[in-house]
């Protein structure tokens, strides 16, 4: 198959790198023209995968319109760029294209990014996510790595699920396992929400708090995922998958995630700012907080995890009474309360 993969950071590459050794040719995009001719010279991406060389079946374009033609689209694009670059690309998709997207979080607004490809693409049009937890430097290496693939069953396209398992065969290889997931809802609830959670599982390290508290906080931070998904109509099923507690112990526990390094940053004295620069890549979970606690407030969904974390990076409470507001909550039954 042609793949167009947009998006040139880290994750954009490692897939247009993983589907482009399964034998897939692939054209990889970036906005910058400087980006994509700097990677098409040097056959990798020096920035943010150094030791992950290019197959032969991979190129580069800065040229949208070039991305327009292939069998299947894949956006691995930060969520604040997601509905502008799908506006520009929806005049050049060929009909019957599906399109994935690989990003994690909420569009503006709160809205799930599903609606956003709803306003932009026919209903006729296949579309689905890709999620679970995964860390681009080991897709890139071929290390083991298990994923999930969710289109949309509410499209009047026929066969999605036959669709489904033949796009998920298309990412499987020896060291890639994909799943299929038919709950988008839930997949892309996990997606976004494990970002803000590992935020808060950085700040509670930063502090030096230790493994029980950071076991707590991925706990009791599923359930704020469950509570939120429920009340979106994703499946309590879902989050006990790739897509949410595998995603979420991942991103929570590993220094490799770059949100879990901003809460380090915060819980070790730096404002948002600072330990924004520190990292100088997209900070998902930064701006998913916000929508998340505004969406669990129109819901009346308790977040207070989220809302600890979106006051901490707002600069209204320090990290080290933000932990404090959390242990001094009233006691609750852990199966019914917050």
């Amino acid at each position: 198959m042609h793949y167009s993969v947009l998006g040139a950071g880290s994750w954009g590459t490692a897939l247009a790198i993983r589907l482009a050794q399964n034998g897939h040719e692939v054209l990889l995009w970036t906005h910058r023209a400087e980006q994509a001719q700097a990677l098409q010279r040097d056959r990798r991406n020096a920035r943010y995968l150094p030791d992950a060389a290019f197959p032969d079946a991979l190129q580069v374009t800065s040229e949208l319109h070039e991305t327009g033609n292939a069998d299947r689209v894949l956006l691995a694009i930060p969520s604040a760029a997601f509905a502008d670059t799908l506006a520009a690309l929806k005049s050049e998709l060929k009909s019957g294209t599906p399109v994935l997207w690989a990003t994690k979080g909420f569009a503006q607004g709160g809205r799930l990014l599903h609606e956003i490809v709803a306003e932009h693409l026919p209903t006729t049009q296949p579309r689905g996510a890709l999620s679970g937890p995964t860390f681009a430097a080991e897709v890139a290496r071929g290390l083991p790595t298990a994923i999930t693939l969710s289109l949309d069953h509410t499209i009047t396209a026929p066969n999605t699920d036959a669709l489904a398992q033949t796009l998920a065969q298309e990412f499987h290889s020896p060291t890639f396992r994909c799943y299929t997931n038919p709950d988008l809802i839930g997949v892309e609830v996990g997606g976004a929400i494990k970002n803000v959670l590992a935020i808060a599982a950085g700040i509670a390290d930063g502090l030096g708090f230790g493994a029980n508290a950071r076991t707590a906080l991925i706990t009791r931070g599923l359930a704020e995922m469950m509570r939120l998904g429920a009340a979106l109509g994703a499946k309590a099923e879902t989050f006990m998958g790739l897509a949410g507690l595998g995603d979420l112990v991942l991103t929570c526990t590993d220094d490799q995630s770059r949100n879990r390094r901003f809460g380090l940053a915060l819980g070790r004295g730096d404002n948002a700012i600072d330990a924004k620069a520190s990292i100088d890549q997209v900070i998902e979970g930064a701006e998913t907080a916000q929508q998340a606690w505004q969406l669990a407030q129109h819901h009346d969904v308790e977040m207070p995890i989220t809302e600890q974390v979106v006051r901490v990076i707002a600069g209204e409470i320090t990290p080290r009474d933000a932990v404090a507001a959390l242990l001094q909550r009233d006691p609750k039954s852990e199966t019914t309360g917050a």
